[in-house]
C-alpha cells in the first residue's frame, strides 16, 4: 500500500511538472522573445517551482553544497537525473548547457535553451560542438555565464561505471577558463527511468576547481576521482551502498 501511495503521488508529480512548464513557458514567452534576461527569469522560476513542490509533494527535500561560481567557468557536473538540472541551474546565475541536439526541436526546452545560449551537440559530433563553442567564445559571440557540461555524456545510474569523455578539458584548454567539478546523489532518488521519486535529500556538491593549466592526464585524474568520490559519499548520506 505504501509503495503504491507513493507511485501515485509521482505520477501527480510528474503530470505537474510537465503542465507547469507548458504553463511557465507561455506567460514568460512574450519577456523571453525580446530578452534573454526574460528566458532566464522564467527558467529560474521553473526550477525553482519544481524544487519547492518536490519538497512538499514528494517529500524530496534539496540542498546545494560548496560555493557556486557568479563568474565565467565550466562545470563538469555528474548528471543522474532532470532534477540536477534544476539544482546546479538554480544555484548559479547565468547557466547555459551543453544538450543534445534534438532537444534543441523540442516545444518550449528547445526555445528556452536557445535563449539562455545552450549548446546544441549532434550525436558523434561532441568535437565539433567544443571547436564552435571555443571559436564562439573567442569571438564574442556567446555570451558570458557558466557552461554545464556532463563529462560521462549522459545520465548516469547508481552503480553505472561510464568513461570521463576528454571534451571538458579541451574545452578548458581552449578557453582558458576554470572547470568547477559537481558531484550529486540524486540518481538514488529521483532514477533514470520510472514513474516513482523517493523521499530523502538530494544534494548538489560544487567542489574546487581545477585548472586549465593541469596536463591532460592529470586533469582527467582528478575530474573523474574528486567527482566520484563526493557522489559515491553523497549515495551513502542517501542510504544507497556503493
Amino acid at each position: 500500500m505504501a509503495y503504491a501511495w507513493r507511485w501515485l503521488r509521482s505520477l501527480l508529480f510528474n503530470i505537474h511538472m510537465y503542465v507547469m512548464m507548458v504553463i511557465v513557458g507561455i506567460v514568460f514567452f512574450p519577456w523571453a522573445l525580446i530578452s534573454r534576461r526574460g528566458a532566464f527569469a522564467g527558467c529560474t522560476f521553473y526550477a525553482n517551482w519544481i524544487i519547492w513542490t518536490a519538497g512538499w509533494m514528494l517529500g524530496l527535500k534539496s540542498e546545494v553544497r560548496g560555493e557556486p561560481p557568479t563568474d565565467e567557468v565550466i562545470i563538469a557536473a555528474k548528471h543522474m537525473s532532470f532534477f540536477d538540472v534544476l539544482l546546479i541551474f538554480s544555484a548559479i546565475p547565468a547557466g547555459k548547457f551543453i544538450m543534445k541536439r534534438e532537444i534543441l526541436f523540442m516545444p518550449i526546452i528547445g526555445q528556452y535553451g536557445a535563449r539562455i545560449g545552450c549548446v546544441p551537440v549532434a550525436r558523434g559530433k561532441r568535437g565539433a560542438a567544443i571547436k564552435k563553442m571555443v571559436e564562439d567564445v573567442a569571438s564574442g559571440a556567446q555570451e558570458p555565464g557558466q557552461l554545464v557540461i556532463y563529462s560521462q555524456g549522459t545520465r548516469v545510474a547508481p552503480g553505472e561505471n561510464l568513461p570521463y569523455k576528454v571534451g571538458t578539458y579541451v574545452l578548458a584548454r581552449e578557453t582558458g577558463q576554470d572547470v568547477v567539478p559537481v558531484a550529486t546523489n540524486i540518481g538514488v532518488l529521483w532514477p533514470k527511468r520510472g514513474v516513482v521519486r523517493k523521499p530523502g535529500l538530494a544534494v548538489v556538491e560544487f567542489l574546487p576547481r581545477l585548472s586549465p593549466e593541469l596536463e591532460k592526464s592529470d586533469f582527467m585524474a582528478q575530474l573523474e576521482d574528486v567527482v566520484e568520490t563526493r557522489s559515491n559519499a553523497l549515495m551513502r548520506e542517501a542510504g544507497y551502498e556503493v
